[in-house]
């Protein structure tokens, strides 16, 4: 049968999809193409691969878009450190396993017999489904989509990057201006054990403790901490009031 005849048990096993991800197709035929992997497609031209090939410049240019935006201060390479960390295989294969994409595909009988799904299988289709969404209903559509389940990413990988850079700056300025490492002092605690906050001063030896600050966990007080050590040295306004 034709691959572009969508039967009954096909067109149930799209609304499973599409109920899954949240998303209704005008073009079930994009969502069938996006499912289909070479190993169950007539011809190769009718698999997910070319899918695949403008899923991955979609989700690139809708994460970078989001980078550009959300972290004003960040220069380009810092950006293209969160973006691969972002739009990585590894992240695709995970929002794709966290779909349950791989109990849709059309795969040929042989696939059938793997016990697990390969992670690099799961990544292509997310990125096809990626694109599938974006040629049914544009940027519009696909931007959401993608932000629901990148966007925590996005937050978390930079978070942890530009905690790591400012303590990092300020190591180097500690050993350039005096020779000496920074510390990390815990001054104070509060909430309850599931919700506390930590208040962090940096300091170098001998010399008078820098502003301190809150913060939801010890490595962000820790950020936040070196952000103000940074500020006091360069002579700026302190970033972050501890009270």
């Amino acid at each position: 049968m034709p691959q572009d005849v969508i039967t009954s048990s096909t067109m149930d096993i799209l609304e499973e999809c599409q109920e899954a991800i949240g998303y209704k197709f005008l073009r079930p035929g994009l969502l069938r193409a996006a499912l289909t992997h070479t190993s169950g497609a007539d011809t190769r031209l009718a698999s997910n691969e070319r899918l695949e090939f403008l899923g991955d410049a979609v989700l690139g240019l809708v994460v970078c878009e989001q980078l550009f935006l959300r972290f004003p201060e960040y220069q380009e390479g810092d950006l293209t450190k969160v973006k691969s960390a972002v739009v990585s295989r590894r992240t695709c294969a995970r929002i794709s396993k966290l779909l349950n994409l791989g109990d849709f595909l059309f795969l040929g009988k042989g696939m059938h017999l793997q016990m697990a799904m390969p992670a690099n299988l799961l990544a292509d289709v997310f990125e096809s489904l990626v694109a599938a969404i974006y040629l049914d209903g544009g940027l519009e559509a696909v931007k959401p989509f993608i932000l629901k389940y990148i966007g925590p990413e996005i937050e978390e990988v930079a978070e942890g990057a530009h905690a790591g850079n400012y303590k990092s700056h300020l190591q180097q300025v500690a050993q350039r201006e005096f020779n000496e490492t920074p510390q990390y002092l815990l001054l104070d605690e509060k909430g309850p054990d599931h919700s506390k906050c930590f208040k962090v001063a940096a300091f170098i030896d001998k010399r008078p403790i820098f502003p301190a600050a809150w913060g939801r966990n010890k490595k962000e007080a820790e950020q936040k901490a070196a952000m103000n050590a940074l500020a006091q040295i360069a002579g700026e306004d302190i970033p972050y009031k501890a009270d």
